[in-house]
């Protein structure tokens, strides 16, 4: 028997919000989510930008039942070509990466933690929305700050590295709401984050809206200042695998 017991599979749209070219196409990510039998969920996910210089980029994450970072793969192409490729992987006091880029070259990262990671930010937009788990919303709206968080690539495209790079989470919960998107009609959690300080540069105010069915799969995000852009849940499909 399959140790996965149900999968959501989708796709998010990725849309400009800049003047002359709202609604604009610029890049897609299909993704999949897996539950497996023990808790952990594995999330992955192929995303294509669009915008010059264009980025392709797949993820793979497994994340433990207690909702703890384990490992990740991170692969980035730009402009057309190989741009780096890292496997991390996450334990109780430390966090470490094997990667080579064309830039950095091999590379190994050893981390010593006094604490496990609690999460690991790899550019998925679908992992973007999984990170809104870490807000405790039994304290409801208002702001909590993520102090242990790595990415991949301090780029806001993911487009450098793979490589670590620390930087803490604030988290904003603004309430309960209804929202429809072209995948359908969803009882949604609407978030944002604020300030992501340690960032070498000041990361626009970022709205997410997500499922609020314990899964925090994304249905909408929009990111202004210099980025412009907007995310769209477009299509998903739940799947229980091993039923009649």
């Amino acid at each position: 028997m399959s140790g996965v017991v149900e999968s959501f599979v989708g796709e998010l749209r990725y849309t400009s919000s800049a003047p002359g070219r709202e609604g604009a196409e610029r890049g897609r990510e299909s993704f999949r989510m897996d539950l497996h039998r023990d808790g952990s969920r594995v999330l992955a996910a192929h995303a294509e930008i669009d915008d010059a210089p264009p980025v392709v980029r797949d993820v793979n994450q497994r994340i433990g039942p207690d909702g703890l970072p384990q490992d990740s793969f991170v692969r980035i192409f730009v402009d057309g070509r190989f741009r780096g490729s890292g496997w991390f992987r996450f334990g109780p006091t430390m966090a470490e990466c094997e990667a080579i880029t064309t830039v950095e070259g091999r590379l190994s990262q050893r981390l010593e933690l006094d604490s496990p990671l609690l999460a690991f930010g790899n550019h998925a937009i679908i992992n973007d929305g999984f990170l809104l788990s870490l807000f405790d919303l039994e304290k409801g709206p208002g702001d909590q700050l993520v102090e242990r968080l790595y990415l991949s690539s301090p780029d806001h495209r993911g487009a450098t590295g793979p490589m670590f790079f620390p930087v803490s989470l604030m988290i904003r919960f603004h309430g309960r709401e209804s929202l429809t998107v072209e995948a359908g009609t969803f009882d949604a959690l609407h978030f944002s984050f604020p300030d992501v300080p340690g960032l070498p540069e000041e990361h626009p105010d970022y709205h997410l809206w997500c499922t609020a069915d314990g899964h925090y799969i994304l249905l909408k995000a929009e990111v202004g200042g210099y980025m412009q852009t907007r995310y769209e849940l477009g299509v998903l499909h739940h799947i229980r695998h091993g039923q009649p």
